[in-house]
């Protein structure tokens, strides 16, 4: 069974397993300001960001990219603080996504956290600031920081509950070891003192008596000597009336492997008043603030945990450490009590401990001292202990008949009443007790103090103590009943009282279902009005009604309160729910009944839908509610016999009802009600109709009222629905019903306005009815174009009036049409020109010629036009009419067509083109409309006037339609262009439109015989320029043959765009002529160069020029040609260094240098560039002219030496290069030149010079190759010292295979005064493969200079055990250092070393893994082992251990030296050692002083031991055990007599003892028997004991006893006698005197048990076996006093 421990450790977190850097954790990079959130921020590439966990959702972390250098997260909020700069403050809500404040410290802020939920400490180098973040705050000053603190880390900040107390924690280094300073301020007196201390807190703490919190000051120190206290103090002046605390300071143990180790954080829990403090190498100490006592102390972490915070969900301690674990400590209330009483065997600290914080663990210790005090008659201490036990453990009935057994000393109070005095001081009374305290103080009527206590909360209440106060008082009980939650007895005291309200209420808040039924029924009875009230608050607006609603109702009906049932069920049935139908249908039953209108109310509501509605509608058409009845009725029937008495019902409803029904039904209903009374129901068919017609149709409506002959119905349904009716037949119907009902302006206005009818057959039906008004005739054939028709009815039915009204006042415009008709009806020619002369009005001259034309008699209207000609009339119609009477009778048509600017061309030219094209081409080309005018030039061959017009008319698009290729017509007109059209113009324009057509038609070869015509032949524009161009051009497009033609013969043309253009259609050799003959000699050259690519001609031609242009641009072409040597000669005569890049890059290319040097001296004189100098010397290093280049650097330069000693270096060429960098001083190029010419000596000095580490690595790794060790060694002195460079020394040396120069050279090294860890590390790595030997007195000499993981891995993989080992010891890894020595324990095992290690891993499972080794290969050290893990050994499985190796015996002295924690296993195991050893006497002494262990296993083991002494053992184990008959029975088997009588006796078993009488008498031993008779007096019964005395002839031997039991009967009944004559006395006395006033002065209960005095101790009882004095009475009497069960005074 493992150890218990006082607390409980748990991982919570791993932050490396979410992704958290290892490097990113630490104390300026992570912090926790509460156990609800971690803040890391860390750098991922370079991205900065912060990461929030919630400890609540640790898998799914928050990351912000924010570049802040110090983040903390606000103790309970999503709330984030972030600094910049050390001087900007910012505060963030992360939810919110909004920044709450920010501030500019003036000073850099060095440290800062939360110190409340919205409150910060801010402290800089001087001051400490408070800044809250609540409105617009500044930072507020508090204190300067001490002069101790100076130059301090500031690790922590605490300050105390009401912030007056405030403490700045700070460390620094001093001789050696980690000093801590804090100062201490007073808000209130201002004042600061300085404190030596590493880690401090604040507490509220509560001692016992004090009626406040004291204020305490905890804090932990290590001084310069290394001893440690833990301080606990008081701070301020303590609150009025408390009581002062003492101050505690008290030792802190480090152990001897910790000697650096220091507090470095402390955290409070109020909750159990013990102070956590962890030190830096991870230890736990546990404190208790009352006594100051150390609890526990042990190692939790093997690394250091950096930041803390109190754990508010186990009131412990929460912190990380360096690996990023998430850990917490708090204290294990189920262990911690028993701990403290068994481990550190301090049972006082263990009863306070469980009295403060209310814990289990010391039950036995509270009974034993409850026994004890009242043992000894000390009720007050033993009322307090009882009071103030944990889990009430003694506050049960039976302490309370103790007490109550207890008499109560005259005059002074009861020790009941103290003991519920010191109750109701400290805590609330239990059920119990509250029933033994109220009974008597309601028998006496203290009413009052009841409900004082009820106030103050020192009763619990129960049921039974509600009846005991309902007797005094209801009001009273009802509390307690509320407080008992008592729910019956609750409603019951409500009802009682009459508070129905409240009764609601409660039972929905305790969820507690009463009869309401009942409870109502007995409201109805006493209040009416209450009743409703009550019935109402049943049925709750959302949710189930709390009773059944239907029985509500019965219960109304019952007293008949048919209105008040009504006021309840609206309420009750508002949300009208389906289940409550028939409540629905029984509402309006009972209402319909007895009051309609209501009823009537209810349904015009419409709050209810789920009734009974056939029903109902009966109900409803019986009680004359024949609307309601209609809404309910289904069955068509029924509806048509209430529907036709119209005279009965809202006529609007009527209509809105009809909606309802179905078009059948809707249909039969109309029908109905026309079948019964037309004239009554006409008026409200027509409104139904007219409403839902849509639904209805119209056809059936109008065929219902055509049924029934209406058509004044007709009319009026049809009038309200023709405005918005699409159907024909609806407007001819309205029409038809218009008309006979004499409505003819309604017929004229649908005729008028209606689109929607059919023409034809209004037409007809106009036509037929034979109107005594023609008009609505006249509108219909006008609208629909009948006027022929109309025409034609009209002149045949002798209404002629009506043609002449129509024309001149109805439509004007359509005279022609009526002329038309006229004219078909062979009229009289005079008429018809009356009738249009006659007509004023607008109309269309072209429709009134066309309708003439048609039938050849135009020249009709021929007086007509002249006279509108005459009149100004400037109408195309007009005049196109009279063109076309012109042309018809030839009266001088040309002239007309030419000077008449008023008719349509296109008109009249289409009239023209049968009779006259000629007149059409007129007509067409005075209107220009040149698709007809080509068209009929084409059609009768007239190209002449085609052209002439193309030309004149100078439109591009136009000539682009002629000239398509698809024009069959082209040729002949180009011609006639060519011929005709063009020599006939003198005007510019018109040859260059013509011109640009043709080039846009892409005619080249008409172009040119165009152009020819116009440039080469003497003409006005043989001159022009742009006309020559555009020859030549034409020709290069169509004809190359004749372009050189053309540019010999002509001169004014443009000749650098002609040449251009030649080049760009690869006439190269025009282009050249072109540029010869205008002298453009470079563009020349560059034909000849680029386009010819003859060289040869070009270099002719440059010889020619002589240009130096010409000669530069050749000497390009040759550069490109890679022509070096004669594009050098050619730059040097064009003396032109202007492509000095080119030419360099092609000489370097060539490895021409010669001429290269040529070139570039030419180029120096004209300019002094970098480069071309540059150039020069390094030609000169290429050429071996190194006197020249000597001579050129010496003298004044602008070459980049650097740059050209660098080219000479990489190809080879040293000398050269060595002249350059000697020149400019560059050392290291210098040596590294050297060493390439072997130059080794000269090469170290320079390398000396240069002081840069890569030449002397470079240098170094040359010597090696030369194996010139001694240079190398002095340059790899210089090396080493650079920790980035040593690996690559060390790689190269061992890569050649020099291991000995490469140690000579480390060791010679590590005197330097710049020699690093680094070169200790790889010296030892070194020594661990090269020279093994060597190894261990390095590591002793330097271990702590060394990089220790790096040489450990060399170690391990050298096989190098007890080097391995000490550098484990060093790096404190001492797991592995104590599994390396169990691994390797030949080389590696050092029993010293051993031990000292195996005390400090953190691995526990070493432990047993160490003691498995030291059975293999040191059994006889085992023990010192042991001795040595004691403190840290879970005992119970090292025994376990050792049971299962079978080696036992091997560890008995490990068994005896811890055999005093009371181990169960250790006493076990050490018990069974011993026996196999046959000492008994060490197993008695071993059993009676560790009693932890299985005694009855044990028992039966000895039970069956062949020693006797072992089978005694086993009795008394038996005996211990309450086994008394087994242990009796085996001391009689090995008669073992004394033993039997003693456990006999102690077994306060009559029957046992007499059992063992009897037994004595069977084996004949009399004086046993006697002797069992004094040791069991007691225990036995006198009437036995004489008849075995008498029955075995042994009276002798019962005689003392049977004398000793007849003097103590006398004595009792003596006394008996005694008392009951005093008692007599007391009663007569009594009934003598008046009786007292009960409690006339008050109970004493509430003044605590100081009001009351001691009492003197009774008589202790006699010890058992031993007879009573006289004068006591015996055991099972009780003493005189009052009767059990009362209570002193009451």
């Amino acid at each position: 069974m493992a150890q218990l421990l006082p607390i409980r450790f748990q991982e919570h977190l791993q932050l490396q397993n979410i992704g958290i850097n290892v490097q990113q954790i630490g104390f300026a990079t992570l912090t926790m300001e509460s156990d609800k959130y971690i803040c890391v921020r860390e750098k991922v590439g370079d991205t900065s960001q912060v990461v929030i966990i919630d400890l609540a959702d640790p898998g799914n972390p928050i990351r912000r990219p924010i570049t802040a250098e110090s983040a903390i997260m606000n103790p309970a909020s999503k709330v984030i603080a972030l600094k910049a700069s050390g001087k900007n403050l910012q505060i963030f809500n992360i939810e919110m996504k909004s920044r709450m404040k920010s501030h500019t410290m003036t000073d850099d802020v060095v440290y800062w956290r939360w110190i409340t939920l919205n409150t910060l400490v801010l402290v800089t180098e001087t001051s400490v600031f408070h800044w809250s973040m609540e409105g617009d705050s500044q930072p507020a000053k508090m204190f300067d920081r001490h002069s101790s603190l100076a130059g301090c880390q500031i690790i922590n900040y605490k300050t105390d509950k009401s912030l007056k107390w405030l403490l700045l924690v700070g460390i620094s280094a001093e001789q050696h070891r980690v000093k801590g300073n804090m100062q201490l301020y007073s808000v209130d007196r201002k004042v600061s003192q300085p404190i030596e201390g590493h880690a401090a807190s604040f507490a509220q703490f509560k001692l016992q008596g004090n009626q406040e919190e004291s204020t305490l000051f905890a804090f932990a120190v290590r001084n310069a000597t290394g001893a440690g206290k833990f301080h606990i103090i008081e701070v301020g002046t303590p609150p009025q009336g408390n009581q002062a605390f003492q101050k505690k300071a008290m030792d802190v143990f480090f152990p001897p492997e910790a000697q650096a180790d220091f507090p470095v954080a402390m955290q409070v829990s109020e909750r159990f008043g013990v102070s956590y403090v962890i030190t830096k190498f991870g230890y736990i100490h546990l404190y208790d603030l009352e006594s100051g006592t150390c609890i526990y102390m042990n190692r939790i972490s093997g690394e250091t945990i950096f930041t803390t915070a109190v754990h508010e969900a186990s009131n412990g301690i929460i912190g990380v450490n360096r690996k990023g674990q998430v850990l917490s400590v708090t204290v294990d209330e189920t262990n911690i009590v028993p701990y403290i009483t068994n481990q550190l065997s301090n049972p006082d600290l263990a009863l306070r401990f469980a009295t403060r914080n209310n814990l289990a663990g010391a039950e036995e210790l509270f009974v034993r001292k409850f026994n004890m005090l009242f043992a000894q008659q000390q009720y007050s201490e033993a009322a307090k202990v009882a009071a103030t036990s944990p889990k009430g453990i003694l506050r049960t009935p039976d302490t309370i008949q103790r007490f109550k057994q207890v008499p109560s000393p005259p005059g002074q109070q009861s020790p009941l009443l103290q003991y519920f005095g010191i109750l109701l001081e400290s805590s609330q009374l239990n059920k119990y007790e509250a029933l033994e305290l109220c009974r008597p103080v309601v028998a006496q009527g203290k009413i009052k103090l009841i409900e004082k206590w009820l106030k103050e909360e020192k009763l619990e209440c129960s049921e039974e103590l509600g009846e005991i106060v309902k007797q005094a008082d209801p009001t009273l009980a009802l509390s307690v009943f509320l407080r008992a939650n008592v729910p019956a007895k609750v409603i019951q005291c409500f009802a009682e009282t009459g508070q129905f309200q409240k009764i609601i209420l409660y039972a929905k808040k305790v969820e507690y279902t009463p009869d309401y039924i009942f409870l109502l029924r007995n409201v109805m009875r006493l209040n009416p009005e209450k009743g409703v009230e009550f019935a109402k608050m049943l049925v709750p607006d959302d949710g189930e009604p709390m009773a059944d609603i239907n029985s509500v109702v019965d219960v109304f009906m019952e007293m008949n309160m048919v209105q008040q049932c009504t006021s309840f069920l609206l309420d009750a049935l508002k949300n009208n729910r389906p289940n409550e139908a028939h409540l629905q249908t029984r509402l309006l039953e009972m209402n319909l009944l007895t009051a309609p209108q209501v009823a009537d109310a209810i349904m015009g509501n419409q709050m209810f839908t789920h009734y009974d509605r056939p029903h109902i509608a009966q109900l409803c058409e019986k009680a004359g509610l024949l609307q309601r009845a209609l809404e309910h009725y289904t069955d068509i029937y029924d509806i048509k016999r209430a529907v036709v008495h119209t005279h009965m019902l809202n006529p609007e409803w009527l209509v809105n009802y009809f909606g309802s029904l179905s078009v059948e039904d809707s249909l039969e209903c109309l029908r109905a009600m026309l079948q019964a009374n037309v004239r009554q129901n006409l008026q409200v068919v027509v409104k139904i109709a007219s409403k839902y017609y849509e639904q209805l149709t119209t056809n059936a409506l109008i065929e219902l009222f055509e049924s029934f002959k209406s058509f004044e119905g007709l009319f009026y349904f049809l009038g309200s629905i023709v405005n918005f009716s699409q159907e024909a037949d609806v407007h001819l119907k309205y029409i038809q019903a218009a008309c006979k009902t004499g409505q003819m302006k309604e017929v004229e206005r649908i005729c008028r306005e209606s689109n929607c009818y059919e023409p034809e057959r209004v037409k007809n039906f106009l036509k037929e009815s034979k109107l005594t008004d023609q008009l609505p005739l006249i509108i219909v054939c006008d609208r629909f174009d009948f006027v022929h028709d109309l025409v034609l009815y009209l002149y045949r039915n002798n209404l002629q009036k009506y043609i002449e009204i129509y024309v001149q006042k109805v439509n004007p415009s359509r005279l022609p049409v009526v002329v038309g008709g006229l004219l078909d009806v062979d009229c009289s020619d005079d008429i018809i020109k009356n009738l249009v002369l006659s007509v004023r009005g607008a109309y269309s001259t072209d429709e009134l010629v066309e309708e003439v034309e048609k039938r050849n008699r135009l020249k009709l209207l021929l007086p007509l036009l002249e006279s509108r000609v005459h009149e100004g009339v400037e109408e195309p119609a007009t005049h196109n009419a009279l063109a076309k009477i012109y042309i018809d009778s030839n009266n001088n048509p040309e002239r007309f067509l030419r000077e008449n600017q008023f008719y349509d061309s296109i008109v009249v030219g289409k009239y023209c083109v049968k009779r006259d094209p000629h007149l059409a081409c007129v007509a067409y080309e005075r209107g220009q409309a040149d698709e007809e005018l080509i068209k009929v030039c084409n059609e009768n061959s007239l190209f002449k006037t085609e052209a002439r017009y193309l030309v004149r008319r100078r439109d591009p698009d136009l000539w682009a339609t002629v000239l398509a290729e698809d024009n069959e017509y082209r040729r002949p007109l180009i011609d006639q262009v060519v011929q005709t059209a063009l020599n006939e113009t003198q005007d510019p324009e018109d040859v260059s439109v013509t011109v640009k057509s043709f080039m846009s038609a892409d005619l080249p070869n008409e172009l040119i015989e165009l152009l020819e015509k116009i440039v080469l032949e003497n003409s006005v524009f043989s001159e022009h320029r742009n006309l020559q161009n555009l020859l030549i051009l034409t020709a290069i497009k169509a004809d190359r043959t004749r372009v050189m033609e053309y540019i010999t013969r002509l001169d004014n043309y443009d000749a650098p765009d002609i040449a251009n253009i030649a080049i760009s259609s690869e006439l190269y050799e025009e282009a050249f002529v072109i540029f010869k003959k205008f002298d453009v000699n470079t563009s020349a050259i560059e034909v000849l160069i680029v386009h010819i690519h003859n060289l040869d001609r070009a270099y002719e031609f440059a010889e020619r020029c002589n240009q130096p242009l010409v000669w530069s641009r050749l000497a390009e072409a040759q550069l490109e040609a890679m022509m070096v040597k004669e594009a050098i000669d050619s730059y040097i005569k064009a003396d032109d260094p202007s492509s000095y890049t080119e030419v360099i890059q092609a000489g370097n290319q060539s490895g021409n240098f010669e001429d290269l040097v040529r070139y570039l001296q030419m180029a120096r004189k004209k300019t002094r560039e970098t480069f071309i100098e540059t150039e020069l010397v390094f030609a000169f290093a290429k050429t071996n002219r190194l006197s020249d280049l000597e001579e050129f650097i010496s003298g004044p330069n602008h070459a980049q030496i650097q740059q050209v000693g660098e080219r000479c270096y990489d190809e080879a060429m040293y000398e050269a290069a060595k002249l350059l960098f000697n020149n400019i001083s560059n050392f290291a190029r210098l040596a590294s030149t050297l060493v390439h010419l072997g130059e080794f000596q000269n090469a170290v000095d320079s390398a000396r010079k240069a002081n840069s580490t890569r030449t002397w690595k470079e240098v170094c790794f040359s010597c090696v190759d030369a194996e010139e060790f001694r240079l190398a060694q002095v340059c790899g002195l210089h090396i080493v010292v650079h920790a980035d460079e040593l690996d690559d020394l060390i790689k190269y040396y061992q890569n050649k295979g020099y291991f000995n120069e490469l140690i000579t050279l480390m060791e010679a090294a590590l005197g330097l005064e710049r020699a690093h860890m680094g070169m200790f590390t790889e010296l030892a790595i070194l020594y661990s493969k090269y020279k093994p030997s060597k190894m261990r007195e390095h590591l002793e000499l330097f271990w702590s200079r060394v990089n220790i993981p790096k040489v450990l891995r060399a170690a391990e993989q050298a096989h190098l055990w007890s080097e391995l080992v000490f550098l484990y010891d060093k790096y404190e890894e001492y797991d592995n250092a104590v599994l390396t020595m169990m691994a390797h324990p030949t080389e590696a095992w050092k029993e010293g070393l051993f031990k000292e290690v195996i005390t400090k891993v953190a691995n526990v499972e070493l432990y047993y893994r160490a003691l498995q080794f030291y059975l293999d290969h040191k059994p006889l050290l085992i023990n010192d082992l042991l001795i040595v893990l004691t403190p840290r050994l879970d005992h119970t499985r090292t025994v376990s251990f050792f049971k299962k190796v079978k080696h036992m015996h091997l560890v008995k002295s490990y068994l005896r030296s811890v055999q005093q924690n009371n181990n169960k296993a250790i006493n076990e195991a050490l018990n069974q050692v011993l026996i196999e050893e046959e000492d008994y006497e060490s197993v008695r002494k071993s059993i009676d002083s560790f009693d932890n262990f299985d005694t009855i296993a044990l028992a039966q083991q000895l039970e069956k031991h062949e020693l006797v002494e072992f089978r005694r053992i086993a009795a008394y184990l038996y005996k211990s055990n309450n086994r008394w008959s087994q242990s009796v029975q085996l001391c009689k088997k090995d008669r073992l007599f004394k033993d039997a009588m003693q456990f006999a006796c102690e077994s306060r078993e009559t029957e046992l003892a007499e059992d063992l009488l009897a037994w004595f008498l069977e084996i004949g031993k009399p004086e046993c028997f006697g002797a069992c008779l004094y040791t069991c007096y007691d225990l036995l019964r006198p009437d036995v004991i004489l008849e075995l005395a008498w029955r075995n002839n042994i009276l002798d031997f019962a005689m003392p006893y049977l004398v000793q039991v007849l003097r103590e009967y006398l004595t009792k009944i003596d006394r008996l006698q005694q008392s009951d004559a005093e008692r007599q006395a007391e009663a007569e006395e009594q009934n003598q005197q008046p009786p007292p006033m009960m409690m006339e002065a008050p109970l004493m209960i509430t003044a605590g048990p100081g009001m009351v005095p001691g009492m003197p101790p009774p008589g202790m009882m006699p010890p058992t076996g031993m007879m009573p004095p006289t004068g006591q009475p015996p055991m099972g009497f009780p003493p005189a006093g009052p009767l059990p069960g009362t209570f002193g005074q009451f």
